[in-house]
């Protein structure tokens, strides 16, 4: 398997994978009782600026303060609606109403599950920050793929 890696970086290209999902967070102290304490999801590091949430297979949520995103980056990022969502996948609908139910209680904006055209249940909640989280159960190969 290493080697295999080596070959493909040789031949110029990146892995096909992301390591980080990196979200810019107002208040980290509110994200992390969040995530923490309300989702109950168990960090791998934290300090005063970022808080390291593992949430898959070689893949990790970072929290960062806005002040050390803007740091790191150089730039501050815009306030606002951002064009991305994230997305947790479940085996049953009555999984996905209970995320969305968990979400709400924690006060959580949230968005119903409802069948959708693509043959799936799908609700949505927003974080603290607004950042959107999409609850759903995908009855094709890429629904089978992501779950554990």
């Amino acid at each position: 398997m290493v080697a295999a890696l080596h070959d493909v970086r040789q031949a110029g290209r990146m892995d096909q994978r992301i390591s980080f999902i990196t979200l810019a967070v107002a208040d980290l102290v509110r994200s992390r009782a969040f995530y923490v304490d309300g989702l109950g999801w168990s960090p791998l590091f934290e300090d005063d600026e970022v808080v390291m949430l593992p949430v898959g297979e070689h893949l990790i949520l970072s929290l960062w303060s806005v002040s050390a995103f803007a740091e790191e980056l150089g730039e501050t990022p815009s306030p606002g609606l951002a064009p991305i969502t994230l997305a947790h996948n479940v085996a049953t609908e009555p999984e996905v109403d209970a995320v969305l139910a968990l979400a709400a209680g924690l006060g959580a904006q949230t968005q119903p599950g409802v069948r959708r055209a693509w043959g799936g249940y799908s609700g949505y909640f927003r974080d603290p920050d607004g950042f959107r989280w999409e609850i759903a159960m995908n009855p094709g190969t890429s629904g089978d793929y992501v779950l554990p």
